[in-house]
């Protein structure tokens, strides 16, 4: 068999050899604190390698941006585990009430065995790495499948975490869909999964057959609400950060603009505005990433059609030669004015450069826009006036916001990441990703006289006084 490669046949062999490893020596502060050291170094000198991997996955995508997304979240994440690594490991005291005096309580955080992770193909380097030093971090080994999609930057992957890591700690494994689906099947004790909302249901029944805990960050209709108040040009600016990075290949990347009606003109002049500024006439498009194959292509390109065939205003917001068009996959940032909900571009995560723009008559119709939905894993609020931010946030319920910006709350490390609903279930970065990927043991300490002692037939006498303080 191809060493880069796997079949299903192999898979519960390479975990039994991950868990016998872990039950024989699970790792302590010093080694987790060690593995976390080399992993970033190791990773850092071979930041030059990983953005030509990725750029050779999608035909081009930017250095910068690749720099930015799967460089420096990944080194800025291990920095922060390491940071906090002690602190999080340390029992926590935990106050049991006068009743149970004098025992004591504690919360003690504990591994728990060999994490799986399969990670996507928009973000692969990030994707990937951020959970498994966050497992490593809470003391597990780790068993990756990254994506088929892109197969230089699991080579680099599998190349760069060999060069850490033992095998029986660290493994990766390689193959299509189907190796794919299998592995979702194996009986880990955690399970990290990011990708599509269709994918994750899968995932979610394979895991069940085990009772696998999860950790599913999928996806969905992130929405930007542009409130009355607020500059068209600063939400446009914004906007086309968070809608145009990595081509909109952005898992939450705003989906769809809501804005007072009046105002979408403005904003379709402001939105086109930035793309000059930003990418000029596409001659070079050095900074702008190409759409990953083309299938995803051609997926895109069917939300244009479709639009167009309902009489909608589809706003390409560059010139772009069909031919080059399609032999770079290179998809103009494209905007498709007061879509209805039956229209395709409004149905499924877009994943690409399009962004439709509705208008609404007031805020509160604005919301129920919203509500009517699925919940999304990110939401997007544009105002200045506090009140207004607050009756958006506390109307509606997303897996993470970012107010008058896009993207950034998944930059913070303190912030735990993760949708609701068809956009995921639990969440990771920082101590959240520690504590979901650990056992919180709860320990009771009993002193040698308790007041349990007491509780025996006959139960007359302490029924009494069980009553008599219970009033």
């Amino acid at each position: 068999m191809d060493p880069q490669t796997d079949d299903s046949s192999n898979l519960q062999a390479r975990l039994t050899q991950l868990r016998e490893a872990w039950q024989a020596r699970k790792p302590e502060y010093a080694q987790r604190r060690d593995d976390l050291r080399r992993l970033r170094a190791a990773f850092k000198a071979r930041i030059p390698a990983m953005t030509e991997a990725i750029a050779a996955d999608f035909g081009h995508r930017s250095k910068h941006e690749s720099v930015i997304a799967d460089g420096m979240t990944v080194t800025g994440e291990i920095d922060h585990l390491l940071s906090h690594l002690r602190g999080w490991m340390r029992p926590e005291r935990i106050g049991v009430g006068w009743r149970f005096w004098p025992a004591r309580a504690q919360v003690r955080p504990l591994p728990v065995g060999v994490v799986g992770v399969i990670s996507p193909w928009n973000y692969p380097v990030n994707l990937a790495l951020v959970p498994l030093a966050t497992a490593i971090a809470a003391g597990n080994h780790v068993m990756l499948k990254p994506s088929e999609h892109t197969p230089n930057s699991s080579a680099f992957l599998q190349s760069l975490l060999a060069e850490v890591f033992p095998a029986d700690r660290v493994a990766v494994v390689q193959g299509d869909a189907g190796v794919a689906s299998a592995f979702s099947g194996l009986p880990f004790d955690h399970l990290v999964f990011t990708g599509s909302t269709a994918i994750g249901r899968k995932v979610m029944a394979a895991a069940a057959q085990h009772l696998t805990p999860l950790t599913l960050e999928l996806g969905g209709k992130s929405p930007a609400l542009v409130a009355a108040d607020y500059p068209v040009e600063g939400a446009a600016a914004r906007l086309a950060t968070g809608k145009w990075f990595n081509a909109g290949q952005t898992c939450i990347a705003p989906d769809y603009v809501l804005i007072d009606e009046g105002r979408v003109d403005a904003l379709v002049a402001a939105l086109r505005a930035q793309v000059q500024q930003r990418y000029g006439d596409f001659s070079d498009a050095a900074d702008y990433s190409r759409i990953i194959n083309e299938g995803q292509y051609q997926r895109l390109q069917g939300y244009v059609d479709d639009a167009r065939a309902r009489g909608l205003q589809v706003l390409p917001l560059a010139a772009i030669d069909a031919e080059r068009s399609r032999s770079e996959r290179l998809f103009p940032p494209t905007l498709i004015l007061q879509p209805g909900d039956d229209a395709a571009v409004m149905q499924d995560e877009i994943f690409g450069p399009i962004l439709p723009i509705r208008s609404y008559r007031s805020l509160d119709e604005a919301i129920a826009t919203i509500n009517g939905r699925d919940r999304p894993l990110a939401l997007y609020p544009f105002s200045h006036d506090k009140a207004t931010v607050e009756k958006i946030v506390g109307q509606t319920l997303a897996g993470g916001v970012t107010v008058n910006d896009t993207l950034l709350h998944f930059a913070i490390n303190g912030l735990p990441f993760g949708g609701i609903g068809a956009s995921g279930m639990g969440a990771y970065h920082g101590k959240a990703g520690f504590d979901a990927m650990s056992k919180r043991l709860p320990v009771l300490w009993q002193t040698r006289r308790a007041g349990s002692d007491l509780l025996k037939p006959p139960y007359s006498k302490v029924a009494r006084f069980i009553e008599m303080i219970s009033r």
